[in-house]
């Protein structure tokens, strides 16, 4: 099982990849490469799923910060940075691990709007990809949070373990 801190060097060392290939597709752009689209894509999708690691650390931070139960997961290349304990943990702590991930979520947003230059089109990718995600967020995570926050039990299955889901 990885420990936080594989997990963390692996989210590093993709940051750095990811901002090695945005500046190599800039300099594509800028040069007129036929490479320039590859390059722009992949450099966009790239820094989604930079995006999405940013979502799920927020996430993991909330919960930590609240004295959850979380398990880490088997593998590095898991597609959630963790699972939370749905029977261990409480409401508020359920609402705690949710705000993380949503304000990582802005201030993702708020990182992308002030450093990328819709001058370049893995800019205009990457920023188009994570508003999509940030709108899936709203769409698959809010209501579920909500309905925590109103008195609904805390939820099993996907990115939650307890009593009743397997690991």
């Amino acid at each position: 099982m990885p420990t936080m801190l594989k997990l963390l060097l692996r989210d590093l060392g993709l940051l750095a990849l990811t901002l090695l290939a945005v500046g190599w597709s800039h300099q594509l752009q800028l040069s007129g490469s036929g490479l320039m689209w590859p390059s722009a894509i992949l450099a966009g999708v790239l820094l989604t799923v930079v995006g999405y690691l940013g979502h799920e650390w927020g996430h993991l931070l909330g919960a930590l910060a609240g004295g959850s139960r979380v398990e880490l997961p088997q593998k590095l290349l898991a597609v959630f940075l963790f699972k939370f304990d749905s029977d261990r943990n409480n409401r508020q702590q359920f609402l705690g691990m949710s705000m993380g991930g949503f304000i990582a979520s802005g201030l993702v947003l708020v990182i992308l709007g002030l450093t990328l230059s819709m001058q370049f089109w893995t800019d205009r990718i990457a920023l188009g990809l994570v508003v999509a995600g940030v709108i899936a967020t709203f769409i698959l995570e809010v209501p579920g949070a909500w309905r925590v926050y109103k008195g609904a039990p805390l939820p099993h299955g996907a990115a939650f373990v307890g009593n009743d889901t397997p690991a």
